[in-house]
């Protein structure tokens, strides 16, 4: 793999899931090739976990390509350093994530988010939850927190939950 321009990979393959997608195939398992699952599996990232955020781009506009290119350049960055490359083999399920009216110090969907957001990071996600789903960008929106500083954010608050706090607080 290319690392000095993987961004132009991702781009690239962002853009060609979408055009499928807008054709009208919405079967992503179709979507990649072998070199196309080996980069994703390089920056971390899950087949689906990449189809997310190409089909909210398309019916919603929103995750950016930006965006989207930033979460995984996080991910990307924590699978590499604190990872040292290695995958868990762990995945939170969507049963193990509290409630999505669950507060924490009066703020909905933190606890819930902190949770994903940890889990991104760790690239332990289940296919069906999503880091950057619509309930996300609606917290993120109303904290004026962009996705990726959110995650780098609860990489550097680490298990510390009161950190994490106090960055949303301080938006």
């Amino acid at each position: 793999m290319n690392h000095y321009a993987w961004d132009t990979r991702f781009t690239e393959l962002f853009n060609r899931c979408l055009d499928r997608y807008r054709a009208g195939d919405e079967d992503f398992t179709g979507y990649y090739d072998a070199d196309d699952r080996a980069f994703l599996e390089s920056i971390g990232y899950k087949p689906r976990e990449f189809f997310d955020f190409v089909e909210d781009h398309a019916d919603h506009g929103d995750p950016s390509l930006g965006a989207a290119l930033l979460v995984a350049s996080v991910r990307r960055d924590y699978l590499a350093v604190v990872m040292g490359g290695r995958r868990s083999d762990r995945e939170v399920r969507p049963d193990e994530l509290p409630p999505k009216d669950a507060e924490m110090d009066g703020i909905r969907w933190l606890p819930r988010i902190l949770v994903k957001a940890r889990a991104k990071l760790r690239g332990e996600l289940d296919p069906e939850i999503m880091y950057g789903c619509g309930g996300d960008r609606a917290f993120l929106r109303e904290h004026d927190i962009a996705p990726a500083d959110f995650l780098r954010a609860v990489w550097a608050a680490g298990d510390d939950d009161a950190k994490a706090l106090a960055y949303v607080r301080s938006h």
